[in-house]
């Protein structure tokens, strides 16, 4: 058998075997954050978030037809669609091991010997194995995310590079390099994290045309590199775009053509160019520029993906970020309009103040024409550095903290540099990067101290003086299945063969040096992150991890040649292989298994479900972040769960395309009207309007505030410094007027509340200024007359309910809107629906798998924590009980019981138990009762006995807020167990005063 046949064997079976892992422990459903979204957009080809990934979303919908008409099984499918990504991405890392290892094995021989197959075979398998099972590419291997597939293309375009490399001398060679384009223009549409292997691919280019090399040739071929990424990052993706769009601005607005004339115009110079281009190049034979312009025609072949996006947008489809159906629209798409700009070369520190600001300006799609308005404001500051790292005013108490800053005291550039390669190199790279290859201390995100999110080796002597109280770790910490060590095999095997590359093969070793910093330490210097991230962001920096698992192959060939030096080849060869493969893969695999397996995971469809469920028939029901509107979108759009509700997001509302999208019909939901005409709140109009103070005492009428705010007489406007007129907020003190009968037809309350209606609603507003969100809003409230019944999510803030949280009433994971606002006086929670809360806790929520999967993520137990225990179980307890009712009191405490996972994860689940545990025993449930007691007791023992341990070895690092609930659970065990269980009480007694004493000396 030849070596080539032996190579595609080999590098097809550890793709197989990866992509089988990733089968077995893909979600079945969907799970947190962007998946939601993209399945849902994925299955009726809908327009996602900016800047798009249409390709990613096409190819998904071919999987989604594998579920054979199973909505229930649509998403499973799509993950196994990154499953399969991610198991073609081991294969091309297999291959591409196995090229650059060929190359020095073969340097010293015409033809390899077989044991040198096999070592090349080893270094492939053990390198490409090790990645496949690493935390961060695991993660993303199994969920229908972007990130699989992007990483795909980087694989595909490094291997491509180097077949080119290997053929570059035979005629047609350039072909290589040609499909590395397309490939190229294909990501685009997927995410561009793979445009970063550009720079890596002009130093193959160069390394293999030029027989000399030199420092300033190396400088000028990664100048040129860069130079390309560039171009497609800013010229093919942006400035065509916006090229095409200064065209139709011409022929619509100069010309009197129609809509879409000057981008087709554009179009068709730009295409005639090309071929013009590609004629003279054969006509004059210069296969250089040939090569160079149908690079640039297959880059925009692939990046032509994008059309799905104008296409789709022009349907109008539930799902439409943005609204993409014209030039200008797609031009704010891709440019990411939405989103804030992180400064990277010039910038404030955090405590600077605006002393100027300019306006540039864009365009908008009008009736016949387009409409110029003010686009993204410029700010000049008072307090400005290079290379700022520390802008960000609002983490400023965060920067302060992390550099040991006091109040007022000056930053200065060494702070920047040192919050740089301290926070950000570190924290949000270097960290990410030992999870990989040396281990994980718990899936808990870190913000700061040694308890959470850090990277640990499992070797005890070393963590514990990096850490402090390893030598008592709690029980569940130590069994707890994010905790994975690898003792720093991993981490060794690579640098050795890092080193090993570099002194065989410097070139290939610079190359993936390059290939480990593009897509790595680069990320990071471009995003220039701020603290308090909403999750941790390991996924971005992928490839450069990928890069990493070359040098673990490496280090395979290189413990060879160190073994030869004692043993012969044979010996030498098995011996290395089996060590690094136990060192490598097969300990990542055992390690990360048990964490990354999400067959049983379905929590975030079910908090999807529940939501939905807590509505009545026809509801609106506002939403607010990720987590409490995209699985939500999975729900509706793909499982076709409770359609009858309109979802709005308050975040999107902020959009003028979004409140113009209200006013359609959403599957079997009614549209939702503002009562407000769509020039009023159209693009850069009423944006922003701030709050000007006029001393009105009595509360307006919501009615003549909106006319006041819609107005465009000047006489209700203030006048700006550059001589223009806005809207503003003259007064807080809001009221409208209730429709009692409207209330009482449409059963807006329980019965009993009936008599408590009022005949206006009063208000105080709670922000200094007004957005077209909260207009929206406020025109959603006041036209809907209490027809169709309103609610928030338990995720919206309150400022973002336009001071409405007064008469909210609380039924669980919603709140509802009602006209009766209770005060104090009514009693403790006054305004919660006590009945809709226990039929929900009993009857209507439910939670799937959480009590029973072996192990619960981050995300899932947190909002369990939270929201779900304390808003629905705890309160509901205790409500119950203070009405006299314990029937019900124990029916909702058997149900939380029942929810309770197999191992406790946190000090608020003690906590937050206390009443339920109450109540199972004056129900006569002592057995269940004493079960939840003793399970809670064993935690808090050894929660306490290691904060003890790190105030005694990292005081700085102690978890105050875990401590602070631990020991307020052990006082309500001591006063709950006292007159019904002696024994445990001596337990929880002998605890409390235990470590009460031992914390109180101490501190």
């Amino acid at each position: 058998m030849n070596y080539s046949r032996i190579n595609n064997l080999v590098g097809w079976l550890v793709a197989t075997l990866a992509t089988i892992v990733y089968i077995l422990t893909a979600d079945r459903f969907n799970s947190w954050w962007d998946t939601g979204e993209f399945i849902a957009s994925a299955y009726k080809l809908q327009i996602v978030h900016q800047p798009g990934a249409p390709l990613f979303l096409m190819i998904q919908n071919v999987f989604s037809n594998l579920a054979g008409g199973d909505v229930t099984q649509i998403a499973y499918w799509m993950n196994i669609g990154s499953a399969v990504c991610s198991g073609l991405t081991v294969l091309f890392l297999f291959w591409t091991i196995t090229a650059l290892a060929r190359k020095l094995r073969r340097k010293d021989a015409q033809q390899e010997s077989g044991w040198q197959i096999v070592q090349i075979q080893l270094a492939g398998f053990i390198g490409a194995a090790a990645y496949a099972f690493t935390d961060s590419f695991w993660y993303s291997a199994v969920e229908s995310e972007v990130y699989a597939m992007s990483s795909l293309c980087t694989a595909a375009v490094f291997w491509l590079a180097l077949k080119w490399e290997k053929r570059a001398d035979q005629p047609g060679a350039d072909r290589w390099l040609l499909v590395i384009m397309y490939i190229m223009g294909l990501s685009i549409g997927v995410h561009l994290l793979n445009l970063l292997t550009i720079p890596a691919i002009a130093l193959i280019v160069y390394f293999r045309k030029k027989r000399v090399v030199t420092f300033q040739g190396v400088a000028l071929a990664l100048g040129i590199g860069i130079a390309i990424l560039g171009f497609v990052l800013w010229g093919v993706i942006q400035y065509l775009v916006r090229f095409a769009a200064q065209f139709d601005l011409l022929f619509v607005n100069q010309l009197g053509f129609g809509f879409g004339s000057g981008a087709l115009f554009f179009a068709a110079v730009l295409i005639a160019a090309l071929v013009i281009g590609l004629l003279h190049s054969i006509k004059r034979n210069k296969p250089m520029l040939n090569t160079l312009l149908l690079g640039v025609c297959l880059v925009l072949f692939g990046y032509s993906s994008y059309a799905m996006i104008v296409i789709r947008a022009h349907a109008d489809p539930s799902l439409n970020n943005n609204a993409p159906d014209n030039i200008y629209s797609f031009l704010g798409y891709l440019s990411r309009e939405q989103y804030a700009s992180e400064p990277l070369l010039k910038g404030p520190l955090f405590d600077a103040k605006e002393v100027n600001v300019t306006y540039d300006s864009t365009y908008k799609k009008g009736t016949d024409r387009y409409e110029k308005l003010t686009g993204k404001p410029t700010y000049s500051y008072d307090k400005e550095m290079l290379f700022p790292r520390l802008y960000s005013q609002k983490h400023q108490d965060y920067y302060r903290m992390y550099l040991g800053l006091n109040n007022g005291q000056q930053v200065s550039f060494m702070d920047n540099l040192r919050f740089l390669f301290s926070y950000q190199l570190g924290d949000m790279y270097g960290r990410y990067f030992m999870w990989n290859f040396v281990g994980r201390q718990n899936d808990e995100q870190r913000f700061s101290g040694t308890t959470n999110g850090n990277w640990l080796s499992g070797i005890r002597i070393v963590d514990d003086a990096r850490l402090g109280g390893q030598q008592e770790l709690p029980t569940g910490m130590q069994v707890d299945p994010s905790r994975n060590v690898y003792y720093y095999i991993p981490l060794f095997i690579g640098i050795i063969g890092l080193l090993w590359q570099f002194k065989k093969d410097r070139k290939n070793a610079i190359i993936v040096a390059l290939l480990f910093f593009f897509t790595g330490i680069a990320i990071v210097l471009y995003l220039n992150q701020t603290p308090m991230q909403p999750r941790e962001r390991d996924y971005a920096y992928a490839g450069s991890f990928y890069a990493f698992a070359i040098w673990i192959g490496f280090g395979v060939l290189a413990l060879i040649d160190v073994f030869r030096r004692k043993l012969h080849m044979r010996a030498a060869t098995l011996t290395a292989g089996v060590l690094c493969t136990i060192g490598a893969p097969v300990l990542l695999l055992t390690e990360n298994w048990d964490d990354h397996d999400r067959s049983e995971r379905d929590f975030a469809r079910q908090v999807a479900y529940n939501y939905l469920q807590s509505c009545d028939p026809n509801a609106i029901l506002f939403t607010y972040a990720d987590n409490d509107t995209f699985p939500l979108w999975y729900l509706q759009e793909v499982e076709g769960v409770r359609t009858d509700v309109r979802i709005v997001n308050l975040s999107y509302l902020q959009s003028h395309w979004y409140v113009k999208q209200l006013k359609n019909k959403v599957n079997n939901a009614e549209p939702v009207d503002t009562a407000i005409t769509a020039e009023k709140l159209a693009q850069g109009v009423r944006d922003y309007l701030p709050f000007i103070d006029r001393e009105i005492q009595e509360p307006v009428d919501l009615d003549k505030l909106m006319e006041f705010l819609l107005s465009d007489n000047q006489t209700n406007q203030v006048q700006m410094q550059d001589g223009s007129f806005i809207n503003y907020l003259p007064t807080k003190r809001w009221k409208m007027v209730v429709d009692k009968e409207a209330v009482i037809a449409n059963k807006i309350l329980p019965t009993t509340w009936n008599a408590a209606v009022p005949d206006e609603m009063t208000w105080d507003y709670n922000q200094n200024f007004i957005t077209r969100a909260e207009l929206a809003l406020l025109g959603i409230v006041k036209n809907n007359q209490w027809k169709r019944p309103i609610y928030f999510t338990n995720y919206t803030p309150e400022d973002k309910m336009a001071g409405l949280s007064k008469y909210l009433m609380d039924e669980g994971l919603v709140k509802k809107l009602v006209p009766v606002s209770l005060d104090e006086s009514s009693g403790e929670e006054a305004m919660v629906n006590v009945e809709k809360l226990y039929d929900h806790a009993v009857h209507n929520f439910n939670w799937g798998n959480y009590g029973q999967q072996a192990f619960v993520d981050v995300d899932s137990r947190h909002y369990m924590t939270n929201f779900v225990l304390p808003q629905v179980y705890d309160r509901t307890v205790r409500l119950l009980r203070e009405k006299g009712d314990l029937t019900k009191a124990k029916d909702v405490a058997i149900a939380a019981t029942n929810i309770l996972p197999k191992r406790v994860y946190g000090a608020e689940e003690t906590y937050l138990y206390g009443e339920i545990v109450d109540t199972l025993y004056k129900s006569k449930e002592k057995p269940l009762a004493q079960q939840v007691v003793r399970r809670h007791l064993t935690f808090l023992d050894e929660q306490l006995q290691y904060a003890q341990a790190l105030m005694r070895d990292k005081p700085e690092s102690l978890d105050t807020r875990g401590l602070q609930y631990s020991l307020a659970a052990l006082e309500r065990y001591q006063s709950i167990l006292k007159e019904q269980d002696q024994p445990l009480y001596a337990q929880a007694d002998d605890l409390y005063r235990r470590y009460t004493s031992r914390f109180l000396r101490e501190q």
